[in-house]
């Protein structure tokens, strides 16, 4: 019989998010996300990466003493410039739109100061700052290395330059992380509001005559909430792959949502028993859960560079050990929680 209540309180919990408005908001965002993800990491990759836009013909206009390092500096930036034989020239061409940043450069002892005057307020100013960047950057290393003869002890060397696509890394650090913990992070939430609403309306007294144990009310309320995240994201997973973007490992990762999601579900349970207000309990989550999901950058390696990691078929040892360990910790939270709830004393509800 205990089980079939367990059942049956999980499956109301559940049928009562549909009244949910904010709930139903959040879900009917992440499907939109993850059903539309080809076309939306388009935009979001250029919030992400501005430089990864293309942008067409960005030309800026150069002037002073060491034009010519930064024209040879913008040839490998991919930048294309336009001499002017002084400053005040490229600024006219600038005022006129001829040119759309100017780069003056002037000596001055050992060193080069560049001023680097841009358009202001405007998406094209971000795209001229990002190739502005591009062709500091440039020059910067062209004389570090011209300049390294001159230096008393070796530099240190550069790592390789690699190309690599900013809508994979977007996609697999950013987007696929995104969908797969927002889910649990929702899902403590609720638990939350399910456990303080039941305290807080005295309907918790009601279901304890059913009879009910506070256990198998626990029990009911947090696994019917741990059990919507993996489902969640074996949907978000499906969706993705539809748009063409391949997540290998579904099932570690499902293992992994699942893990998090019966840590968060747990703590929320403690907090909405413990403190029995709504407005608490809910600010205490938050600060909580967001302050654990900080904190696991001390891991050797941190749960969402594990989802990215899964996600590409790039996993390591370090990474199976994160969601074995997620996972064991998980269940060991959960049962040490069911005996907290046990231990409670009904009538304080």
């Amino acid at each position: 019989m205990f089980d079939d209540v367990r059942i049956a309180i999980a499956r109301r919990d559940i049928a009562s998010l549909s009244r949910e408005k904010t709930i139903v908001l959040a879900l009917a965002i992440q499907v939109f996300i993850a059903a539309f993800s080809s076309f939306l990491v388009v935009g979001l990759t250029s919030l992400y990466d501005p430089g990864s836009v293309e942008s067409g013909e960005l030309t800026f206009g150069v002037s002073g003493d060491t034009r010519d390092e930064l024209d040879e500096a913008a040839r490998e930036a991919g930048v294309e410039i336009e001499q002017y034989p002084t400053q005040a020239a490229a600024m006219d061409a600038f005022q006129r739109g001829e040119v759309v940043g100017v780069l003056a450069a002037d000596a001055s002892g050992e060193r080069i100061a560049v001023t680097a005057t841009v358009p202001d307020g405007s998406i094209q100013s971000t795209l001229a700052v990002v190739k502005a960047r591009d062709v500091l950057e440039a020059l910067e290393r062209n004389e570090r290395t011209d300049r390294a003869a001159y230096l008393e002890t070796d530099p240190v060397p550069l790592p390789p330059e690699a190309d690599a696509s900013s809508y994979f890394g977007f996609t697999y650090t950013v987007l696929v992380p995104l969908l797969l913990f927002l889910p649990p992070f929702i899902s403590g939430s609720v638990t939350v509001d399910v456990l303080t609403e039941e305290i807080e309306r005295g309907t918790l007294e009601l279901l304890r005559v059913a009879p009910v144990s506070l256990t198998d009310i626990f029990d009911g309320k947090a696994l019917g909430m741990a059990i919507l995240a993996p489902l969640q994201a074996l949907l978000w997973i499906a969706l993705l792959a539809v748009n063409g973007i391949a997540i290998e490992n579904a099932l570690p990762l499902v293992v992994l949502v699942s893990a998090v999601a019966l840590l968060v579900v747990v703590l929320g349970a403690v907090l909405g028993l413990t403190l029995g207000q709504r407005r608490q309990a809910q600010l205490l989550y938050s600060i909580i859960a967001l302050g654990l999901f900080g904190a696991a950058a001390l891991l050797p390696e941190h749960p969402a560079t594990v989802a990215a990691k899964l996600a590409v078929g790039s996993q390591t040892t370090a990474t199976t050990a994160t969601v074995l360990g997620l996972s064991v910790l998980a269940v060991v939270s959960y049962a040490a929680t069911r005996r907290y709830v046990g231990s409670i004393d009904p009538e304080r509800y």
